[in-house]
């Protein structure tokens, strides 16, 4: 069973994918979508799913850090339910704090330039995501 990572935004989408075993996260890319347009943005991830016959996704909620839901977390709430509706996958809630700071780190502490890690931190990011409920699944 594959899975698919995301990194909601409010114009990119990180993505990344699960092997076939579930057990490690690689980075797919980012999709651009018109500004909020969410349905354009699920558009572009409709290929994705149907290529990689996925049946769960596994996205960020950006929590504050106080453990309390903000307007970024009801936006992702929301694509949850469009996902869910339009696509009739499985969507999991995976915490997303600090994933953008650790994708960032990860970017300079690999020597890649300001402009190379805006375009790369939101894949990232969503390869954290989907690594970090992969790891807790085996856990369990």
């Amino acid at each position: 069973m594959r899975y698919l990572g995301l990194d909601l935004g409010t114009k990119t989408l990180g993505v990344a994918l699960s092997d076939n075993l579930g057990l490690i996260a690689s980075k797919y890319g980012t999709l651009n979508f018109k500004n909020e347009d969410y349905m354009d943005a699920l558009n572009k991830l409709k290929p994705i799913v149907e290529k990689f016959n996925i049946t769960t996704v596994v996205l960020g909620i950006p929590k504050n850090m106080n453990n309390t839901l903000g307007f970024a977390a009801e936006r992702s709430l929301n694509f949850k339910k469009i996902i869910q509706d339009e696509l009739k996958l499985n969507v999991i809630m995976q915490d997303e704090r600090l994933t953008s700071v650790e994708a960032n780190n990860i970017l300079i502490k690999g020597n890649i330039s300001r402009k190379k890690r805006k375009q790369s931190v939101d894949s990232l990011s969503a390869v954290i995501i989907l690594q970090s409920y992969l790891d807790k699944r085996k856990e369990v």
